[in-house]
């Protein structure tokens, strides 16, 4: 499996994984410089070769000088995930766009989630280019997958979990309770969080809109709405 970009490889040699090696574009300077340096405490194998080179591994092209070659990604157990009292995880319905899911990843790890839920099947995968777009968050952040969204919401529900689908039509997210274990639901680009894991969820969350657009990314209405948890917690530290 190959991680491109400067972030990403960074982020990368900042955990356990076994990286095989690592080409760095010749001349390197700058971050170029730090990853090699890293690389090197690690014992890494790093080759540096032509731009050429980098740009035949690439698959987008923006590699930015530096590609790491790793085992493929290695998903976590759904049950490892979450437990404390505060804990929030992510579920993904159907997301299927590659920078959607590695936008997610990377929303959801800065604002401390737990875990990222994805069902085998219907979605995006983690792949070099969701690592890439996470800007190395994939890294860090445990991802599940499970055999299907409702199994992991009755699954949450179980373990004292209140689970919350973000959609249009919900009560406003900024007059909800949002303490305790949570699970947060977003649905896929066309079709939102679908119907039956609606009917599964304690409650649909929305978010205000006051523009003439009638919906929002996925990956901006999640931020919205996991920072919205963060405030809360925040705010009830303060007050106690």
């Amino acid at each position: 499996m190959k991680t491109e970009g400067r972030n990403a490889v960074l982020e990368l040699l900042k955990t356990d994984k076994t990286v095989d090696k690592i080409l760095i574009e010749k001349g390197a300077q700058g971050t170029l410089g730090k990853i090699f340096a890293e690389a090197r405490k690690k014992d890494i194998r790093v080759q540096f070769v032509d731009r050429a080179v980098l740009d035949k591994e690439s698959a987008e092209k923006r590699h930015q000088g530096v590609i790491a070659f790793t085992t493929d990604f290695v998903y976590a157990d759904f049950f490892d995930l979450g437990g404390g009292d505060d804990s929030l995880v992510v579920l993904l319905d159907g997301i299927e766009d590659v920078h959607n899911l590695g936008a997610i990843l990377r929303v959801a790890e800065c604002a401390g989630a737990d875990g990222v839920v994805i069902p085998k099947a219907k979605g995006a995968s983690v792949t070099e280019a969701v690592i890439r777009i996470s800007a190395g968050a994939a890294e860090h952040i445990p991802v599940a997958k499970v055999p299907s969204v409702n199994y992991a919401v009755e699954e949450l529900k179980k373990r004292g979990y209140w689970v919350y689908a973000l959609e249009a039509d919900g009560s406003p997210i900024y007059e909800s309770d949002l303490t305790g274990k949570v699970a947060l639901v977003v649905g896929g680009e066309d079709c939102g969080v679908h119907r039956l894991t609606r009917e599964k969820c304690d409650g649909v969350l929305s978010i205000p809109l006051f523009g003439k657009v009638n919906s929002l990314n996925a990956s901006v209405a999640l931020g919205i709405a996991v920072y919205e948890v963060v405030r809360g917690r925040i705010s009830g530290k303060k007050e106690g």
